[in-house]
């Protein structure tokens, strides 16, 4: 599932995936007393690096924070996640790894700019609120650190939703809570959607033809649709 972000989006001033990948060589292989100078040397030659061009400069104090979140929680993320549920449980341990590779496992994550569900390409690390919650940044697949995002990881994090099948209709019952590809003239993205409403019709040679009612949870619109735009969840 491609998934388009919409324009006049707020952005996020965090490390591109070259400067993390650097940290993460460093943090392996380097021999060199991790002390401001270490930091401050890092953070000299991503400023005058021509990926950078254009971004907000990186300060050390952001490069020195990000090394003791790695230290202190990068080893453990999954445990230290497994309270915030069974599906959160799931994520990388290691923040930095891409989704992908766990177990062949793929998630999706929530954007608090317009409540749209995107595919994550990578975990980049997580933090602690003083709540006590737990989030996640997160690199939306197809789009480069300017979009990075922090995510509740309990209500904010999922496995992928997997699009359904023409064989799959029957599934597909009133009162279901699904992903939704919501079309619109200045955007393409994913939604959850209740079913209220099911009209079954005989499939022909084009597929299934039946027509379900949706209504949008973010803001409670109703629409019809076929079911190449309905996704179901994993456990479906």
């Amino acid at each position: 599932m491609d998934r388009l972000r919409p324009r006049h989006r707020q952005v996020f001033s965090g490390f591109t995936k070259p400067e993390i990948e650097k940290m993460e060589q460093l943090q392996k292989e380097s021999s060199s007393p991790m002390n401001k100078e270490f930091f401050q040397k890092i953070a000299r030659s991503f400023n005058y690096s021509s990926g950078r061009a254009g971004k907000p400069i990186v300060r050390w104090t952001e490069v020195e924070c990000w090394f003791q979140d790695r230290q202190k929680y990068g080893p453990c993320l999954k445990n230290i996640l497994s309270n915030e549920g069974k599906e959160s449980s799931q994520i990388p341990k290691e923040a930095g790894i891409k989704a992908s590779n766990l177990s062949e496992m793929e998630f999706e994550a929530r954007s608090s700019k317009d409540g749209a569900w995107y595919d994550v390409e990578m975990f980049l690390c997580h933090r602690y609120l003083p709540s006590g919650e737990a989030e996640v940044l997160v690199r939306f697949v197809g789009f480069g650190a300017e979009e990075d995002e922090w995510i509740n990881i309990k209500s904010g994090v999922r496995e992928r939703s997997i699009p359904l099948e023409n064989s799959e209709c029957h599934k597909v019952q009133v009162g279901d809570v699904l992903c939704c590809f919501q079309e619109r003239r200045d955007q393409a993205i994913y939604y959850d959607a209740h079913v209220i409403e099911i009209q079954r019709k005989m499939h022909d040679i084009r597929g299934c033809r039946c027509m379900f009612l949706i209504r949008y949870q973010h803001d409670n619109t109703d629409e019809r649709v076929r079911l190449r735009r309905l996704c179901s969840r994993p456990s479906y």
